[in-house]
């Protein structure tokens, strides 16, 4: 990824969210823009307007993290936006891997066994692992069998779940709330774009996706930027219907990078009745497509 340009429109854009009287200043009969004004910016941030239009452009060496708090706070980003912001200029004054793309190791990072031991237990809960491109690298039986459309479409070595939202016919049929769905993952797939702007497997997805996909491609020039570690998540299965279930992301630790992602439903709701039920049913079609095994 290009972190210059990712730097400048993601300062852009958080710039044409803030209107004037958010931050105390009048609107004026002539302005041309509804956001603030670089300068206005600066002022806000307290440093000089050229300064500001550096770091704006990506000409960020040297910048102080203490710069770049008041740049945060001048343009009202949250926690989540301002590091983002901070990896963003991290990733830009970090070097490169210098061992050329064609010479490195084209495997990912295992999931670990305890982990995947540890979601085979949990026989009435849907698990998977995935990393910051959102491939599916590991599931458990109901995992397996939630995600089933996802598994089943893919073409490649690892199912993708931001490939499946933008691309295939079945997203919006598995996800009713797929506006929510694809908004969440070209959120996520931003940060690690941010956490990894030199993964060529990375850069080669949003390159697809963009090309194939207006929806992906508007999304993805919103910048906008979000780390889901719980919430709720809606989906439809052909065998039982409609599934709201309760998430929460956790990193699995012992690999940077990786994801364990469990969904619960609420004690007594229809979901957990849903839920027994397509359990019930994964155990006897434990033979069908989508429910065999699949593990790295």
């Amino acid at each position: 990824m290009d972190q210059a340009q990712q730097i400048r429109e993601f300062l852009a854009t958080r710039r044409a969210k803030v209107t004037p009287g958010q931050v105390g200043l009048p609107a004026g009969s002539r302005r041309r823009v509804s956001g603030l004004r670089r300068e206005e910016v600066a002022a806000l941030a307290g440093v000089s307007v050229e300064y500001y239009v550096q770091i704006e452009r990506g000409q960020v060496p040297g910048v102080s993290d203490e710069v770049l708090a008041a740049v945060a706070q001048a343009l009202r980003l949250d926690a989540e936006e301002t590091d983002h912001l901070v990896t963003l200029v991290r990733g830009l004054n970090t070097r490169p891997d210098p061992i050329p793309a064609r010479r490195r190791s084209p495997r990912e990072p295992r999931v670990p066994a305890v982990v995947a031991a540890l979601m085979n237990s949990m026989v009435n809960t849907p698990a998977v692992v995935q990393n910051g491109r959102l491939d599916l690298l590991e599931a458990n039986l109901l995992g397996r069998v939630l995600y089933g459309d996802v598994l089943a479409d893919s073409g490649v070595e690892h199912a993708n779940l931001a490939r499946f939202l933008f691309l295939s016919p079945h997203a919006e049929q598995l996800f009713p709330a797929w506006e929510n769905a694809a908004d969440d993952a070209v959120a996520l797939l931003h940060v690690e774009a941010a956490r990894a702007p030199h993964d060529a497997a990375l850069i080669g997805l949003v390159g697809e996706l963009a090309t194939r996909s207006d929806r992906f491609r508007t999304r993805w020039a919103a910048h906008d930027v979000r780390a889901h570690r719980r919430g709720v998540k809606r989906f439809h299965h052909r065998e039982v219907g409609e599934l709201t279930l309760r998430y929460e992301a956790l990193e699995i630790t012992s690999v940077p990078g990786l994801t364990l992602i469990g969904y619960s439903a609420d004690p007594g709701s229809p979901t957990e009745e849903a839920l027994r039920l397509l359990s019930s049913w994964a155990a006897t079609n434990s033979d069908s497509p989508a429910s065999e095994t699949y593990t790295t």
